[in-house]
Order: C-alpha cells, then sequence, then structure tokens
C-alpha cells in the first residue's frame, strides 16, 4: 500500500470528517478524493466503511447547519458574502435559487452533485425558511447518498484505486500538485478574462438611488423593473413604487411590457449587480437601450430611507438602515386597509 493510503489508513477516523466538514464550510478542498481513498482502504479491510460514512454524515451535516442558521439569520446578505469567491456570484446564486424553487426541498438529495448548488443550498434553505427538521432530514439522506456514493466506488475498485495511487506517489506529490495548480489557475484565468470582457461590453452609467428619487419627484418618465428572483421576494415583499416585477426567466415573454421611449431602471439585490448587467445586454437586444441598473439595488435604495411599496398596496417610508426597518408588516398593511 503507498505510503499517502497508509497513512489515510492510520489517521483516516480523524482526517476524513476533518477535510469533509473544511470542505463544506466553503475551503476549496474536494472531498472526494477523500471519499474514494477511503472507500480503497476499507476494501482492503483496514477502515471500517460503515464508521467512516457515519463520520461523514456528522460532519458535513454540522457544515450545513451552521450555513443554514447564518442564511436564516442574515438572509440574501449571506448569498453576497458566501458568493464573492465566485467569479459570477450573481449567476450561481441564481442557479442555486432556481433549481431549490423547481425542485423543492427533494434538491437536497443531489446538492452535494452539483458543483456551485453544493455551497448554496444550505443558506438558502435557511433564506427561504425551510423548517430546520425538514431541511436536517432531507439534509441528512443527501450526504448519505454522496458520500456513499464514491465510498462504495473506492471500495468496490479498491485494487484499481490503488495502483492508481501507487503510480501517482511514484510519480511524486509534488509534480501533481503543481500540475493540479496550473489547471485550476489556468480555469480561474479564463473565467476572470470572460468576466471582464463582459463587463467591458457593457457602456452604460448606472443611476444612484438620489437620482432615481429626484427623477420620482419630478413625475419624469421611467419605467422600474423589479429584477428579484421569487425566492428574494417571499421575505421582503417590497418594491421601489411604481417598479414591475419581472424576473430574469420571464424576461423574453414580458419584453413587450417594457416602454421603449423612456429610461428603464433595473434593481435586485444581487452581490454585485451583474444580473442587472446581463438583463440590460438582453433588453438592448429586443431594441430597449436605455438602460440603467440601479447603483446598490434594493438595498441601496432601502437604506438610503426612500420609501418603499407593500405588495399588500400601502407605502412604506424607512426610516433607518437595516433589513427593511419601518416597513409596514404584510399584517400590519392588512389592519390598515
Amino acid at each position: 500500500m503507498p505510503d499517502i493510503l497508509s497513512s489515510l489508513a492510520r489517521y483516516g477516523y480523524v482526517a476524513v470528517p476533518i477535510w469533509v466538514f473544511a470542505e463544506q464550510m466553503g475551503l476549496p478542498i474536494p472531498a472526494v478524493p477523500i471519499l474514494l481513498a477511503a472507500g480503497t482502504i476499507a476494501g482492503t479491510g483496514r477502515m471500517n466503511l460503515v464508521a467512516v460514512t457515519a463520520l461523514t454524515l456528522f460532519a458535513a451535516l454540522a457544515a450545513d447547519l451552521f450555513w443554514y442558521r447564518i442564511g436564516s439569520a442574515h438572509g440574501s446578505g449571506t448569498l453576497s458574502k458566501l458568493c464573492r469567491v465566485c467569479l459570477e456570484p450573481d449567476s450561481c446564486v441564481r442557479r442555486a435559487k432556481n433549481f431549490l424553487e423547481k425542485h423543492g426541498v427533494r434538491s437536497l438529495l443531489v446538492s452535494k452533485f452539483v458543483p456551485g448548488l453544493n455551497a448554496l443550498a444550505a443558506p438558502v434553505a435557511g433564506t427561504i425558511r425551510v423548517p430546520w427538521w425538514q431541511f436536517a432530514m432531507v439534509d441528512a439522506l443527501g450526504i448519505l447518498l454522496w458520500a456513499s456514493t464514491f465510498e462504495l466506488l473506492g471500495f468496490v475498485f479498491s485494487n484499481q484505486l490503488e495502483k492508481i495511487a501507487a503510480l501517482a506517489w511514484r510519480l511524486g506529490v509534488f509534480v501533481i500538485a503543481t500540475l493540479s495548480v496550473a489547471t485550476v489557475l489556468f480555469y480561474v484565468a479564463q473565467k476572470y478574462q470572460r468576466r471582464q470582457r463582459f463587463l467591458r461590453k457593457l457602456h452604460m452609467a448606472r443611476i444612484t438611488s438620489a437620482e432615481l428619487k429626484k427623477k420620482l419627484d419630478q413625475n419624469e418618465a421611467v419605467t422600474i423593473l423589479d429584477l428579484r428572483h421569487s425566492l428574494d421576494f417571499l421575505p421582503e415583499p417590497y418594491t421601489i413604487p411604481g417598479a414591475i416585477r419581472i424576473s430574469m426567466e420571464e424576461l423574453e415573454k414580458r419584453n413587450i411590457e417594457i416602454p421603449r421611449d423612456r429610461d428603464i431602471v433595473l434593481y435586485c439585490t444581487c452581490p454585485n449587480e451583474a444580473t442587472s448587467a446581463m438583463t440590460a445586454l438582453k433588453l438592448q437586444r429586443h431594441g430597449i437601450t436605455r438602460v440603467r441598473p440601479l447603483q446598490g439595488g434594493l438595498h441601496g435604495w432601502r437604506d438610503m430611507g426612500y420609501p418603499l411599496h407593500s405588495e399588500f398596496g400601502l407605502p412604506s417610508q424607512v426610516e433607518s438602515a437595516g433589513p427593511c426597518k419601518g416597513c409596514a408588516s404584510p399584517v400590519q398593511s392588512q389592519r390598515s386597509q
């Protein structure tokens, strides 16, 4: 047995759960190789497959419950911080929300297999207030499915994987690590260049909350589009007064509703407004050229203390910054009516 597998066989019951926990907390260290290795060692009889699976379940579930709690307590702000390491944060957040909205809590069963969704499923579930016991139960099943799949692959193909590990060890850990790092850096560089090219295509001036407020006060002809995902809207059912709610997914069908003879202001609650920028490019393809993303999005407007309109029909004046402080709750709005 190669030295690397011998070391894992000796310390595996500690190393595997720590490694899995670190990955689920957000560190860029993939857990699949160590799960395969654990299954390979179990195939030689030097580790107990049931025990290592139980430890993996405990570690991954602990990390997921942590992110669920953070998402539940801090809402969309958690996703903004979590996705800053992603080169296309708005896209990855929206994909996660679309997947969760389409498949519901069942998406947690496969979230560990889907790049991007793995890191975001738990905080998104917390943000939309999935009951914690339901989240924990389905997430635990998903973790067992994920861990067992790769551990069993290692177990079944233990002889072949052990030979591959021996060959890799002879080639040298340094060479493999260098190639791995070079591959990751090349991928990151490509993503970064594509993102920069995308941003350079966007030759338009953003509009500030103060500028938009002035236009509204002066009754200028301006159309405001609320691009928030439905999962973002549910916890905060408020819009800028006069805004039309159109999601990114509905844009192609509903672009006819958008006038061509005035400024179109877009806003969302995205980490860096890339959703607004992509929407602007889509609208330009439909002949809508006077498009201006709102700087800071809905949160920037709210933090300025400007009025918000309740989905229940009554305007609410925000008196201070924070998560919609001063906004009338849906119950208050109904009572007022």
